[in-house]
């Protein structure tokens, strides 16, 4: 059997695990998850948990395994993973493919301030307002743990653990938000700023739309690019395509 190996959790990685285990018996589909949420959503196929210990590690599993391919469909700001998997796939031959959804992009009545890290974000706050939704991920929480003066509203699946800001209220939630869902957080916790990453997709979109109508700045910390030289599909069946090539 062809061994295709698929990295992450994301929405496109659940999807293209689906279609490669329904529909090609002379697959075997192995997801590896990074294991930072405490319940996942499993996807199709094989499913393994946890670190493979660096590039070297990947590297050895790719050949114990006899990997085929292997897609990096990772978070777009799993940067360390995704350079693991480039170095992994160029010590063994494995060819690789980054599978990233489009980015978001701003229309007209966005207040969009974009900054490269959210230590930069961060710095910028102050001068924003003073309640704050961060959507940035429980990891990066700590960021903002030095800033006195603001309150801090975070919503992550799983707890954060510290350092943490001094005034925090934790909303634990999953995507996918709807809009008046999002209306109502908002308002409910007065929220004047909104921090998000460019993740992209659907799922997590709708805050977009509420901070716009409400006229709301949103920080949008920008995402890492794919490691040089490693091809990009923006959809799952660009990666399919790319996958029935190899």
């Amino acid at each position: 059997m062809t061994h295709v190996l698929l990295l992450g959790g994301t929405t496109e990685a659940r999807a293209l695990a689906a279609v490669l285990a329904a529909g090609h018996r002379a697959l075997r589909v192995t997801s590896s998850l990074a294991g930072r949420v405490a319940e996942p959503r499993l996807p199709a196929g094989e499913v393994r948990i946890g670190g493979f210990g660096g590039p070297e590690g990947l590297a050895a599993w790719l050949r114990a395994e006899r990997v085929a391919a292997v897609v990096d469909a990772t978070h777009p700001f799993a940067a360390a993973m995704s350079r693991n998997a480039a170095e992994a796939a160029a010590a063994t031959g494995v060819p690789l493919l980054a599978l990233r959804r489009p980015g978001w992009a701003p229309v007209p009545g966005d207040r969009w301030h974009r900054v490269p890290s959210l230590s930069s974000a961060a710095r910028l706050l102050p001068s924003l307002g003073r309640r704050i939704l961060l959507t940035s991920g429980r990891q990066g929480i700590g960021a903002f743990a030095h800033l006195d003066g603001l309150h801090f509203t975070a919503r992550s699946v799983d707890p954060p653990e510290p350092p943490l800001p001094a005034s925090l209220d934790v909303l634990l939630d999953r995507g996918p938000f709807t809009l008046d869902g999002e209306r109502a957080v908002l308002r409910e916790h007065r929220i004047d700023v909104l921090v998000t990453k460019d993740s992209g997709g659907a799922a997590t979109a709708p805050k977009l739309t509420a901070a716009r109508e409400l006229g709301l700045p949103v920080v949008v910390v920008d995402r890492p690019p794919a490691p040089p030289g490693v091809p990009v599909a923006e959809t799952v069946e660009a990666a399919l395509t790319w996958l029935a090539g190899r």
